[in-house]
C-alpha cells in the first residue's frame, strides 16, 4: 500500500504499476464512499500522476480497472441517470503546467487563441446536480460515476444556497459543490456525537456522509455553491443561458437566488490573458487561509461557450477546463502522544505529538489540540491516523481522526488529574482548564515574559536571577522588581557591585517604558505585543483601561465579543499588580496619545500629515539597514507613531508590507493581492523624521 507522500514511486515495471492502481482504487473507494480515505489528497494526486505517466508510456498495458479510466475512479454509481455527464477535472500544479495545458487547448481549437478565460475557486466538497422545474427545486443527484448518481433529494431544505424556489420560474439543472463552513462543521459534529456517533474526520467527510444519510434523527445544514448549469435548449427553459460566457452564467445563477461566489474575494472572474489567469490564481491562493470554506485550488475554464463546444470533452475530463492545485495544507499522519503544557497564566494546554509530516513546505511534529473538550469532541485516541491542518501561517492543528482506519490498538488520551507543573488542583469550570494557582503556577515564566525585550526590556535580568529572586521570596511578581534594594540584589549569587548597579539602572529605565509595553508585561490572556499596542493607543492610560467594560474594549480593532470579557476579567484580577506598579512610579500613559476618533474618516483626519496616515502596515522578515536592531514590537510602535495601523497578517485591507530577509509566505500573499511591498531601507527613508 502506497500511503506516504514522501515514499519514492517506482513504476518502472508492470507489477509496480498494478500495485499503484490497487492503492489508488482502495483510496478512491474510501474517499468517494465513506469519505474517510487513509490517503491524503497530495499523496493521491502524486500517485495518480505516476499512474498516468506510466500509462502514457505503455498505452497497450492500461489496466481495465485503472482509476484514470472513469469519473471518481469508477468506484461509485447511482440509480439516477445524468442527462449530461458530470465529469472530473484534470490537474496542473505549476505555471509551467498551466502554460502547457493552455497550448494543448489552443491546438484543439485549430491553433487559434482562446477567446478569454474564467477563473474560479476549486471548492473542496461534494459535486451535486440540482434540478429545478418551473423555478421549484424537485431533485438532487450526486455526481456518482459521472453517468449515474445517487438521489439525495431528502436533503432538500438543508442546503444554504439552494432555495426551494428561484426568483424566476425557470427550468434548469444547476451544478455545484456542497461543503461546510467551520460553524456548520462544528454543528454537524455536535449533533452527530449527541446522537451516539463518532465525529467526522474533516469537512468533506462530513458533507459526503450528511448528503447520503437517510432517516437520521437529526439534520445538519450545509452550503451549496453553483459553478455551472446545463444551458442547451433541451435542458433549460431560459434560452439566454446558452449564449452567456461562463462568468456571465455565474452572475445569472446568482440572479436566480442560487449560492455562488459572486461578490466575494474569490468570485468567478474573466481574464483576457494567461498572465491575468495566473495573477488571479495567485490571488485566490493568497486569500485561501482566511476563508470560511475550504478550497484546494483554482479552476481555469475557457470563458466563451463556442470555445468549449469546439474543444469538446474526453471520457473523464473536459478539454476546456482544468484545476490548478495548490500545495496541500492538510495531510494525514499518526498521533503519537499528547503533552500537557502549562502557560504563564496557568492555562493547561494539550499539544499533539505527531509522526513527522510535511505540510505546506514545513515539517510538522507538533500541533495544537486546543483544550480537553476539543479532544473529547473529536474522539481522538493515541495511535489514530489524523488530519493535520496548516492554513497559511496558522499554528498547525489536528482536525480529526480517521475512525475507519482504526485497528483496535489505539489508546485513550489520559487527561491530567492535577496540574502537570505544580501538582495543584485544576479548575475545570471552563473549556480551557487552568491550574487553581493561576499565575502563581507560572510565576517564573510570567516574570521572564514581563522583563523580555518586547515588554519591559530589562537587560541583565535572566532566568537564573529571576529564579533566585523568587526562591528567596524577594519578589512575588514583576511589579516587585521596582522596589528591590541594592543590598537585596547584591545578596544574589555571583552578583557584584558593577552588575548590581547595571541591573538597578535597567530596572529604573523600565519605569519609563510606554503604556503598551507595561500592559503587555501583565500577560493578559488574549493579548500580546500587537494587541497591547492597540489597546494602549485606544485608551491612552492604565486608568482608562481599568475603567473600560467589555463594550468599550470591543471598539478596539481585533477584540470581539468573546475576547473582551476575558480581558476585563484579567485586568480586574491583576488590580493588585497594577497598584504596585503605580506606587513604584512606573509610567501608566501612552506617549503622544490622542483620543480615539468616532469613525475611520475622523481617525485619518487626526493623523493627517503623518507619513502612514490611514495605512494598514504589515512587517515580515528580518529588518536591515537603519532598522536592523528594531524588534517587531519597536517596528509596530514606529508604525503607530507614524499614523499607521500595525497588523500581524496580510489581507485585502493591508496597505503596505515591509519585507525583509526571509519574508516567507506573507510576502507571497502580498504579491498575490497586489499590495505595495517595500524594503526595510525604503521604509526607514519614508519615516526618517521619526527614527
Amino acid at each position: 500500500m502506497i500511503d506516504n507522500a514522501t515514499t519514492p514511486l517506482d513504476l518502472s515495471d508492470e507489477p509496480a504499476y498494478l500495485d499503484a492502481v490497487a492503492s489508488a482504487r482502495t483510496a478512491a473507494d474510501a474517499y468517494y464512499g465513506s469519505g474517510e480515505s487513509g490517503m491524503d489528497d497530495a499523496t493521491y494526486d502524486r500517485l495518480m500522476r505516476a499512474i498516468t505517466a506510466w500509462e502514457d508510456a505503455h498505452p497497450d498495458q492500461v489496466a481495465p480497472d485503472s482509476p484514470t479510466q472513469a469519473v471518481a475512479a469508477g468506484v461509485v454509481t447511482g440509480d439516477v441517470a445524468h442527462s449530461v455527464r458530470m465529469l472530473s477535472l484534470g490537474n496542473v500544479f505549476s505555471a509551467e503546467d498551466l502554460t502547457e495545458w493552455a497550448a494543448s487547448l489552443q491546438r484543439r481549437l485549430g491553433g487559434r487563441e482562446v477567446d478569454g478565460w474564467a477563473v474560479e475557486p476549486k471548492l473542496d466538497g461534494v459535486a451535486l446536480a440540482a434540478r429545478y422545474q418551473g423555478g421549484r427545486l424537485v431533485q438532487l443527484v450526486t455526481r456518482g460515476d459521472g453517468s449515474t448518481g445517487e438521489d439525495v433529494s431528502h436533503t432538500i431544505g438543508n442546503l444554504a444556497g439552494l432555495p426551494m424556489e428561484l426568483t424566476e420560474p425557470v427550468t434548469v439543472e444547476v451544478r455545484g459543490e456542497v461543503l461546510m463552513t467551520e460553524a456548520q462543521f462544528a454543528a454537524a459534529n455536535e449533533a452527530r456525537v449527541a446522537h451516539g456517533g463518532t465525529p467526522f474526520a474533516n469537512r468533506r467527510n462530513a458533507s459526503s456522509g450528511s448528503l447520503r444519510a437517510k432517516d437520521r434523527a437529526y439534520q445538519v445544514e450545509q452550503t451549496f455553491i453553483a459553478y455551472d448549469a446545463l444551458t442547451d435548449p433541451e435542458h433549460t427553459s431560459d434560452p439566454r443561458l446558452a449564449e452567456l460566457t461562463h462568468a456571465d452564467l455565474i452572475a445569472a445563477l446568482a440572479g436566480y437566488g442560487l449560492g455562488t461566489t459572486l461578490g466575494t474575494d474569490i468570485e468567478t472572474r474573466s481574464c483576457a490573458t494567461l498572465e491575468e489567469v495566473q495573477a488571479r490564481i495567485d490571488h485566490i491562493g493568497a486569500v485561501r487561509a482566511g476563508l470560511d470554506i475550504e478550497l484546494d485550488g483554482a479552476v481555469v475554464k475557457a470563458n466563451d461557450p463556442a470555445d468549449r463546444a469546439a474543444a469538446g470533452s474526453g471520457s473523464r475530463t473536459p478539454h476546456w477546463a482544468t484545476a490548478y492545485k495548490f500545495p496541500a495544507d492538510k495531510k494525514i499522519t499518526v498521533l503519537l502522544g499528547v503533552e500537557w503544557n502549562v502557560g504563564r497564566t496557568g492555562i493547561i494546554a494539550p499539544r499533539a505529538v505527531l509522526e513527522p509530516v510535511e505540510v505546506g513546505g514545513t515539517t510538522i511534529t507538533y500541533a495544537t489540540l486546543h483544550n480537553p473538550a476539543d479532544i473529547t469532541r473529536r474522539d481522538l485516541k493515541i495511535g489514530d491516523r489524523v488530519y493535520v491542518l496548516r492554513a497559511g501561517e496558522v499554528i498547525p492543528r489536528v482536525e480529526g481522526a480517521i475512525a475507519a482506519t482504526r485497528t483496535g490498538e489505539e489508546q485513550p488520551i489520559a487527561f491530567p488529574e492535577t496540574c502537570p507543573r505544580c501538582g495543584s488542583d485544576i479548575d475545570r469550570s471552563q473549556e480551557r482548564w487552568r491550574c487553581v494557582r493561576g499565575r502563581g503556577c507560572g510565576q517564573i515564566e510570567s516574570i521572564k515574559y514581563a522583563v523580555a525585550r518586547d515588554c519591559l526590556d530589562i537587560d541583565g535580568l535572566g532566568e537564573k536571577i529571576v529564579v533566585q529572586l523568587v526562591e528567596r521570596d524577594l519578589i512575588e511578581d514583576f511589579a516587585d522588581l521596582f522596589t528591590l534594594t541594592r543590598d537585596q540584589i547584591l545578596s544574589l549569587d555571583r552578583m557584584g557591585d558593577t552588575s548590581a548597579d547595571k541591573l538597578l539602572a535597567a530596572i529604573a529605565s523600565a519605569k519609563t517604558q510606554p503604556l503598551n509595553r507595561v500592559f503587555c508585561a501583565l500577560g493578559v490572556q488574549g493579548t500580546g505585543r500587537s494587541m497591547s499596542l492597540r489597546i494602549a493607543a485606544y485608551f491612552g492610560s492604565m486608568d482608562a483601561i481599568q475603567a473600560a467594560d467589555a463594550v468599550a474594549l470591543e471598539r478596539v480593532d481585533g477584540i470581539g465579543g468573546e475576547k473582551a470579557p476575558v480581558i476585563v476579567a484579567e485586568v480586574a484580577e491583576l488590580e493588585a499588580v497594577i497598584a504596585k506598579l503605580k506606587a513604584a512610579g512606573v509610567n501608566m500613559e501612552q506617549p503622544g496619545w490622542t483620543p480615539p476618533a468616532v469613525d475611520e474618516e475622523a481617525g485619518d483626519e487626526a493623523n493627517e500629515g503623518l507619513p502612514l496616515a490611514g495605512l494598514a502596515v504589515v512587517v515580515t522578515g528580518g529588518m536591515s539597514g537603519p532598522l536592523a536592531d528594531y524588534s517587531r514590537t519597536e517596528m509596530n510602535e514606529l508604525i503607530t507613531r507614524a499614523g499607521g495601523k500595525a497588523s500581524s497578517s496580510v489581507s485585502a485591507k493591508t496597505s503596505l508590507v515591509v519585507a525583509g530577509e526571509k519574508a516567507g509566505s506573507k510576502l507571497k500573499k502580498a504579491e498575490g493581492l497586489g499590495i505595495e511591498v517595500i524594503s526595510p531601507e525604503a521604509f526607514a527613508e519614508r519615516l526618517a523624521d521619526l527614527l
